[in-house]
């Protein structure tokens, strides 16, 4: 989240929410009664897919907005799932809707996060569009630094797109050249 909005957000009344690793934050089709603001943990948005592959949209930590467009909209158009405990401080719609329509500085803060936001998800898809694994696995480290700990490798999979089995042979791919 941009460090603006962070402060900005925290001025609003924020009422103390907690799930449990596999718990459901909302789900499609729920009423949108407010955003999440991550505090604690990892929660994922997920679109399930017709052929029934999820696909990740947003990998949710500390300092994040979990769907922020749902704002918008009435109902949710993804699932939200805790992947590890999670604790978000929920702003009420209406509060937010308030805010952004009578304080200069958190419509301000609102309009950066969100153009932020449009950059991470044009980089994304960026990604999505390359044709290999490798190439795919070199851009997102690219983006983000370094892998995650082994035992979140499979996360990264689905996020840019490639089964697990297939991530995991890149990979030893990767070590292999290296080791050469």
């Amino acid at each position: 989240m941009f460090a603006t909005l962070a402060p900005i957000l925290a001025r609003l009344p924020l009422h103390d929410c907690a799930f449990p690793a596999g718990a459901a934050l909302f789900h499609r089709g729920d009423s949108v009664v407010g955003l999440h603001i991550m505090r604690e943990g990892t929660a994922h948005l997920i679109r399930h897919q017709v052929d029934g592959a999820a696909l990740i949209l947003q990998r949710a930590r500390p300092g994040a907005v979990l769907a922020e467009a749902s704002l918008y909209s009435t109902r949710y158009h993804c699932d939200a799932r805790a992947e590890t405990p999670v604790r978000t401080g929920m702003v009420l719609k209406p509060d937010l809707l308030r805010a952004l329509e009578t304080d200069a500085a958190v419509a301000s803060a609102w309009a950066s996060h969100l153009a932020h936001e449009v950059q991470r998800a044009r980089l994304l898809s960026e990604i999505l569009s390359l044709k290999t694994v490798k190439a795919r696995l070199e851009a997102w480290i690219a983006w983000n630094g370094a892998l995650p700990p082994r035992g979140q490798w499979h996360v990264i999979a689905t996020e840019i797109g490639v089964t697990a089995e297939a991530f995991y042979r890149e990979i030893a791919r990767e070590r292999r050249a290296v080791d050469e």
